[in-house]
């Protein structure tokens, strides 16, 4: 992550209005939801039977209480009114999900905490001044947690310091639990609330917001509909069976999320950064998912998982272990959903979604960096598999630097180094459409992560 070495100036300025907004619409939303929730006659409640062993620590209400003042000095740590913006929404975000679930499905407490006295049991009368035992999941407490954890880690340097922000910001979590103020359901789905308005607003790059177009590719509907459906069996195996099953809600947001990047969103969506790697709230969010594809990959290349030459100088073959990728100078991934640990490799990615063919222009792009690239020495080209995305960018490169003459060729020397390559007919047809583009210069961006 990159943050500025100064300052723009009149940031103060911008976090106050921020907080002006933010504060009464958080007290409003939260009193609303509590008040329309006490007057209902069927709210439930989830709670596990070994939460009655939770210990009641009445001074975890210290840490449970500072994340107030942390909410608002989370908003003198942004260095740029781009961050400072996507801070703000990212609470704001939080605050619109959490008070929406509130509505939709409001759960209740259910343990009756008994009267405490001194500072302590102060703290805990204020709090029950204006807080009520609705409004569980997802927990607010722990969605706001998440953000501002986010941002306080983003700015917090030296390792003492930082060990002790987490133990804090930990202790707050737990703080949830062991005031009587949450049960445990809560703790999981404000994690996941808060990593998904994390995710929408990133520092860095575009929202997934700003993606957002309807897919023409039929096949990426057909696919986008499959990954809904087992988001569908994930959320009824968890709604019926309950208990630990209740997890299955985790690969239920994974799957439908991927659904979203294959009908709207894109290959962006995973958030891959210019060294290879995930953004944190994308490893959180698609774990299941990421855990699938990773097995799945090792799967179908576990007779062949090395790369192959398909002329001097560049290889085809998946993504790469530490090991396999040690004889290379220079990595170009063509996959948008598994991080590559390129070990300062000259590195580009050209995210492209699993099992879609790429288009003209994302053929000529990966055949220009790999022009690019090849310019350090051996180059590997790979994706999840190595078997379709890379052999495509190879062939791409091929026909517009390599000697090919026609598809044909290109597509036959890639299949006597390396049979198992799927290209199919539409394949063969965006290959042939990226003959007729004009070549592209590459922008400073992308040339400054190539070296």
């Amino acid at each position: 992550m990159d943050i500025p070495a100064t300052r723009e100036s009149g940031l103060w300025k911008r976090g106050v209005l921020w907080l002006l907004l933010l504060a009464p619409l958080f007290f409003a939303s939260y009193s609303f939801a509590n008040w329309l929730t006490a007057k209902r006659n069927d709210v439930g409640s989830l709670v596990f039977a070994w939460e009655s062993q939770t210990p009641l620590w009445p001074w975890t209400i210290v840490p449970y209480w500072s994340i107030d003042l942390l909410y608002g000095l989370s908003f003198l740590l942004p260095a740029t009114r781009r961050e400072m913006d996507r801070h703000a929404l990212r609470l704001l975000s939080v605050q619109i999900i959490c008070v929406a679930c509130f509505l939709l499905w409001p759960l209740r407490f259910t343990f009756e905490r008994p009267e405490l006295a001194g500072f302590f049991g102060w703290m805990f009368d204020v709090l029950m001044g204006f807080d009520k035992p609705f409004n569980q999941a997802p927990s607010l407490h722990i969605a706001l947690l998440v953000v501002i954890w986010v941002m306080f880690a983003r700015h917090t340097r030296g390792l003492l310091l930082r060990g002790l922000l987490h133990g804090w910001m930990a202790l707050i979590g737990l703080s949830v639990l062991t005031t009587w103020q949450h049960h445990f359901i809560d703790v999981p789905t404000g994690v996941l609330a808060g990593w998904l308005c994390v995710w929408l607003w990133p520092i860095e790059g575009r929202s997934p917001l700003q993606h957002l177009q309807v897919a023409r590719d039929s096949k990426r509907w057909r696919l986008a509909l499959r990954y809904a459906f087992g988001s569908a069996v994930c959320a009824a195996v968890a709604a019926n069976l309950g208990g630990a099953w209740l997890w299955l809600l985790w690969p239920c947001v994974a799957l439908l999320l991927v659904a979203l990047n294959y009908a709207l969103i894109g290959a962006g969506s995973f958030q891959k950064q210019a060294d290879g790697s995930l953004t944190t709230a994308a490893h959180w969010l698609f774990a299941p998912y990421l855990a699938g594809a990773w097995l799945n990959s090792r799967l179908w290349t576990q007779r062949h998982p090395q790369p192959d030459q398909v002329c001097p100088g560049i290889w085809l073959g998946r993504l790469p272990t530490t090991r396999q990728l040690q004889p290379f100078a220079a990595v170009l991934d063509l996959c948008a959903e598994l991080p590559l640990r390129n070990d300062g490799k000259a590195y580009r990615n050209v995210a492209l979604l699993d099992l879609i063919t790429p288009s003209a222009a994302d053929c000529l792009k990966a055949a220009e960096a790999i022009e690019q690239l090849r310019q350090h020495g051996p180059l590997l080209v790979c994706c999840a598999l190595g078997y379709s995305r890379s052999a495509c960018a190879v062939a791409a490169w091929l026909l517009h630097y390599g000697g090919s003459q026609n598809v044909e060729e290109a597509l036959q020397r890639i299949r006597q180094a390396r049979p198992q390559v799927v290209l199919s007919d539409t394949h063969q047809q965006a290959l042939l459409a990226m003959r007729q583009l004009p070549e592209q210069r590459p922008s400073t961006q992308e040339m400054i992560h190539g070296l």
